[in-house]
């Protein structure tokens, strides 16, 4: 309960200057207090929304209980004078009844998430899924025995162009690679693509869409197992400021760009993420966000296109709460993360070649 009446005293702006410092302290460092925090907020929102849906309903029954439907229809039926007149008289209470049945009507569709797609379109949030081929008639007419062809092929990559690519990299020695949901979301099949080019068939065995993780096994006998990774996960979150950089697949070769956080919370103020000051575009979605020492501390995944320097990346901390929310596998074991950093006392140009390896072009069909 104290925690509780602490989030609803920092979401009412209700502390002092010291105890909102200290609890954006606590919650900086502290992944479980900040998801209390937003799921705190997303209650009171449905509450309020609640409330206002309660009034206007009854703002409704009050106008409709002021309008005399019918002596309005006998006056307004017989000649068009009337209607002039009946229509004079009555159009201020009708243009309040319409208006009020238009904001419930959207109020309604806001809350059951009918306008989403048309706020995605409207919206500058990209998420950087690099799209192939932007025919839609070329994407309908790919034949259904082909895309069969492409699941059941072994190691070698489909010969049809693959519809959306983004990034991934590897979670572990065993052949696991994270990337980003909206990646992989409806996906016939999938494969992975290294720095040299070769490629390997994959299959998602896990998905977390509210944070927009997904894992991917890699199931194709000829991949190799890895050497030890040489970059580990941040258990704890970052500063502010400070420099970081991402290796991805924006184009065909592997790319690499550098920035630095610039906000501790992503679009639209979301906790889950940070705004990263980053030059990134389609196909970097997926991709590792490390920081100076080698450290995976985020997953690159938009960009707000109307915004210079505003691109947003998963915070590592969730990241790690996914895996720790992952089924085992089929032997009955837990993925295991890597734990040791062998890239702190490198330079950039070096950390990039030890790196580089275990960065995945991720091919969608």
């Amino acid at each position: 309960m104290d925690v509780t009446e602490q989030i609803e005293a920092y979401l009412l702006n209700e502390m002092s200057d010291e105890e909102l410092a200290a609890f954006e302290q606590s919650r900086a460092i502290d992944p479980s207090l900040d998801r209390k925090v937003v799921l705190h907020e997303q209650f009171m929102k449905q509450i309020k929304d609640h409330g206002e849906h309660r009034k206007l309903i009854s703002d409704m029954n009050v106008i409709h209980a002021q309008l005399d439907i019918s002596a309005i229809r006998e006056e307004v039926i017989p000649t068009s004078v009337k209607i002039k007149v009946l229509w004079k008289k009555y159009r201020p209470n009708v243009a309040v009844a319409a208006s009020v049945a238009i904001l419930a009507v959207l109020t309604t569709l806001l809350s059951t998430g009918s306008f989403n797609q048309a706020t995605s379109i409207r919206s500058d949030y990209n998420a950087l899924r690099r799209e192939w081929s932007r025919d839609i008639n070329t994407k309908v007419k790919r034949s259904q025995n082909e895309i069969l062809q492409n699941i059941n092929a072994s190691s070698k990559s489909p010969s049809t162009p693959s519809l959306f690519s983004g990034t991934g990299f590897a979670l572990n020695t065993d052949g696991y690679v994270v990337t980003n949901y909206h990646v992989v979301k409806g996906a016939d099949s999938v494969y992975i693509q290294d720095n040299d080019g070769n490629s390997y068939k994959a299959t998602t065995v896990y998905i977390h869409p509210s944070y927009d993780i997904a894992v991917l096994k890699v199931i194709d006998s000829s991949f190799k197992t890895l050497r030890s990774l040489p970059y580990s996960f941040k258990k704890s979150g970052s500063d502010l400021g400070v420099d970081v950089y991402t290796l991805g697949y924006p184009k065909d070769d592997l790319t690499y760009t550098r920035g630095y956080l610039s906000s501790m919370s992503g679009y639209a103020g979301d906790t889950i993420a940070y705004q990263v000051d980053i030059s990134v575009n389609g196909g970097n979605s997926g991709g590792p966000l490390l920081d100076s020492k080698g450290n995976v501390v985020g997953i690159v995944n938009a960009k707000q296109d109307k915004t210079d320097g505003a691109s947003f990346a998963i915070k590592s901390a969730y990241l790690l709460e996914a895996i720790q929310s992952m089924p085992k596998d089929s032997l009955g074991r837990k993925v295991i993360l890597n734990t040791k950093n062998t890239l702190s006392s490198l330079s950039r140009g070096d950390q990039i070649k030890k790196i580089e390896n275990y960065i995945y072009m991720v091919k969608v069909y």
